[in-house]
């Protein structure tokens, strides 16, 4: 790179290419260098540099992608070195902070003054407020709090000619801003009347990651809108405004043992009507992995028998009585709703204890010699009606490849996570994770469904995107990115798929790949092992933890 104002790391070495060759998700891609700006200035400079030269730009945060939204071929864009977090207004419950903020280090400052962003990812002790932000992320507490998009005040952005300008929701789009101009001049009134012939949504799921919020951005005109998810393809922020919550007065929680999962379905539709802030699926693939356990009880595997699904639910409210309270109406109703067992949990410890149980899987997969946990099936949402047939039709596809699996997720939301077991000794694995991730599609599609709830389309879900939305989406889709990105220089083969873009490309447990350097194997093996990882990465870049 020559452009002398970036004043940032910039690495066209083997191991710091090879380092950011992976998320954690399945895909590898070995990109052409590393660029870390160090601060909003460099992302403007380097933006400009890859507008004059045609160099493709991939933003990235932590790398907890699951999608392959952060891997790609051209020049991996690291903004954790732009991690400054501005002072909490405690007044309007707001703050400023640039991408590379950790979640964990904003709860942590938030929970000080009584606050707390409550979209709470399970990566949230390593991923980056930036990626949440581009991937329109989503926690346990979205059945009531909702998705990032709606707590996204103001976004800090710079734009692929090097344009930089703020976005403030409900205030009018900056001028002079060229992606802004030909995007309001060239498709705001084409995507808003399409939207208005057929609404781009999904009717009736209740969590979105996949494409852009045309129906949002149709029915408020607000460009926050459409930039929140759109995973680093029409902008790289640089700063993010967001609104922050009053922390519950108390909580509670119920645990609910189903014989079906129409039941467990049943019951989840109730969580929601009564305002629980959150509803967990366990399926009975996950169950009997956590059955394995050394830590599995004798109560435990007695509940079991029988059990086709465990419901974790949660309740919030000024004081603990009103908590105690909450909790109990709802086991009420997981009760009749077909639960043949019901704990109610209302002590942090005993809350604790019961949401232990989430995590029990973990550490099993995790140890399975022959068994890779591959993630790319893992988001989809379907309207909470068809939660049962979906879960159904997963464990069918699964079955008909020869491939154990297990399946959790958020049953409020009816949103759900699904880690194939693959064995890559067997000739034919690649073949088994095509047709299982064709069949799980397919599914999705018939059930109205979206392939991504939280995690976005990334690389191996953007070439399906015209399976599962109508062609008016797909269309404006397009739309929206070449007025924002005409020379497709951010993030290219996401959201909007290049010519022929297959959804599956190298696969990094694939025994068959070129292996790396045994430091940046080892760093990326560490990927989600308490930010062993960030460290590494953080001293190859000249960083500190």
């Amino acid at each position: 790179m020559s452009h002398s104002d970036f004043r940032g790391y910039f690495r066209e070495d083997e191991l710091a290419r090879a380092v950011y060759s992976e998320a954690a998700g399945i895909g590898r891609a070995i990109p052409a260098a590393v660029a870390v700006p160090v601060d909003a200035e460099d992302v403007v400079a380097l933006v400009k540099w890859a507008a004059e030269t045609g160099t493709k730009l991939i933003p990235r945060g932590s790398g907890s992608s699951m999608a392959g939204g952060a891997i790609g071929t051209g020049v991996v864009v690291d903004l954790s070195r732009i991690n400054h977090l501005g002072r909490i207004d405690e007044r309007d419950r707001t703050v400023w902070a640039e991408p590379g903020v950790l979640w964990a280090t904003l709860d942590v400052a938030a929970r000080r003054k009584g606050l707390r962003f409550p979209v709470d990812p399970s990566s949230g002790n390593f991923c980056t407020l930036g990626g949440m932000v581009a991937t329109n992320a989503s926690g346990a507490h979205t059945l009531r709090y909702g998705a990032t998009r709606a707590w996204v005040n103001a976004i800090d952005c710079v734009f692929s000619d090097g344009d930089r300008a703020i976005l403030t929701r409900g205030e009018p789009p900056p001028k002079r801003i060229g992606a802004i101009n030909r995007f309001m001049r060239d498709v705001h009134g084409d995507i808003v009347a399409s939207d208005k012939r057929r609404p781009i949504v999904h009717l009736g799921v209740r969590k979105e990651s996949s494409g852009y919020a045309i129906h949002d951005y149709g029915t408020k005109a607000d460009l926050i809108d459409l930039l929140v998810g759109s995973e680093g393809t029409l902008a790289i922020m640089v700063g993010i405004q967001l609104s922050l919550s009053p922390l519950p007065g108390a909580t509670s929680s119920v645990l609910g043992s189903f014989p079906s999962l129409e039941a467990a379905t049943k019951a989840a539709t109730k969580a929601v009507e009564s305002g629980a802030s959150a509803c967990e699926l366990l399926d009975r693939t996950f169950l009997a992995y956590a059955a394995s356990g050394g830590k599995a009880d004798e109560k435990f595997r007695a509940r079991m028998e029988g059990t086709a699904a465990i419901l974790l639910a949660e309740v919030e409210a000024e004081t603990a009585d009103g908590a105690a309270a909450a909790a109990q109406q709802l086991a009420k109703a997981f009760s009749e709703s077909g639960a043949r067992d019901v704990d109610v949990a209302l002590t942090p410890e005993a809350e604790h204890d019961l949401w232990e149980l989430r995590h029990a899987a973990s550490p099993i997969l995790a140890g399975l010699e022959h068994s890779t946990s591959m993630q790319f099936i893992e988001d989809g949402a379907v309207p909470l009606p068809k939660l049962p047939e979906y879960v159904q039709g997963v464990r069918k596809a699964l079955a008909d490849r020869e491939v154990s699996g297990v399946i959790f997720g958020h049953a409020g939301d009816a949103h759900v996570h699904v880690n194939p077991l693959v064995d890559v000794r067997q000739p034919d694995w690649r073949a088994k994770v095509s047709g299982l991730l064709d069949d799980v599609v397919a599914l999705t599609a018939r059930l109205g469904g979206t392939l991504s709830g939280e995690h976005g389309d990334g690389r191996i879900r953007t070439p399906l995107l015209k399976r599962v939305w109508h062609k008016d989406a797909v269309r404006a889709f397009a739309l929206v990115k070449t007025a924002f990105d005409p020379a497709n220089i951010f993030n290219p083969g996401v959201k909007v798929p290049l010519p022929n873009q297959q959804a599956l490309g190298d696969i990094k447990y694939d025994p068959s790949l070129p292996p790396l350097p045994e430091k940046a194997r080892t760093a990326l093996d560490d990927l989600v092992n308490e930010r062993a990882y960030d460290r590494f990465r953080l001293s190859l870049i000249g960083g500190s933890s």
